[in-house]
């Protein structure tokens, strides 16, 4: 399984050639009202875990897919789903959205 941290999620946003990754959140909904991950450029799509067999479809294998959870262990759950879908360019975010306020961004909540 590949894991991003943040600095690396801002890298691969910016590296040339690479197409445009998907953040794909894993949260239920009030956890993503709450704090959300937000970077210019990028589509953020919030997809609660136990709902993404029934959206496949609405993801693109070809695209890089970026899943963020909580604390990064919903979200691993996600990109072994995924691998074992198919998707090859899909990554974790390590520690989650708790660990991007932390360390990149201290405007998204913590909770």
């Amino acid at each position: 399984m590949k894991q991003l941290g943040g600095r690396e999620l801002l890298d691969l946003r910016t590296a040339a050639g690479a197409g445009a990754p998907l953040l794909l959140d894993v949260r239920e909904p009030w956890e993503f009202a709450l704090a959300a991950i937000r970077i210019d450029g990028l589509r953020t799509l919030n997809m609660p875990m136990n709902s993404v067999p029934g959206h496949l479809t609405e993801l693109d294998p070809a695209q890089a897919v970026v899943c963020i959870c909580h604390h990064g262990a919903r979200s691993a759950q996600v990109v072994a789903f995924l691998e074992r879908r198919g998707f090859e360019a899909v990554y974790n975010l390590a520690g989650g959205i708790d660990a991007w306020s932390a360390q990149i961004d201290a405007g998204v909540p913590r909770y």
